[in-house]
């Protein structure tokens, strides 16, 4: 699961949406953080700064209607994503993307 401040994470769904390749996402109780459903090894390679990806055990091959880590919802739940997981390197270049928004959005206003 890769997990990214809740602003960029929202963000980055609307954009994945879009593009229709959007998979499970979890937010904390407290709304700051977004956890993205990624295939199992993803986390072996992850360095995007600003993000952590930890190993959520077997999920893909085994999805639940629960959330795989307590104290989490869905905000895009197992039945409405349109793929088990999101493809690392799609969500890579969607928070990228998200991220020049919010600096752009930062910076005018």
């Amino acid at each position: 699961m890769v997990t990214v401040p809740a602003r960029q994470g929202l963000e980055a769904v609307d954009i994945l949406r879009l593009r229709e390749r959007v998979g499970p996402v979890l937010h904390d109780g407290a709304c700051d953080t977004l956890g993205f459903l990624v295939p199992a090894g993803t986390a072996v390679g992850w360095d995007l700064p600003g993000s952590a990806c930890t190993e959520t055990y077997g999920w893909a091959a085994r999805p639940r209607i629960e959330p795989p880590v307590s104290g989490t919802r869905w905000l895009v739940p197992p039945e409405g994503a349109w793929v088990s997981a999101t493809e690392p390197a799609r969500l890579r270049a969607a928070l990228g993307e998200a991220a020049r928004t919010i600096e752009a959005v930062d910076r005018c206003g």
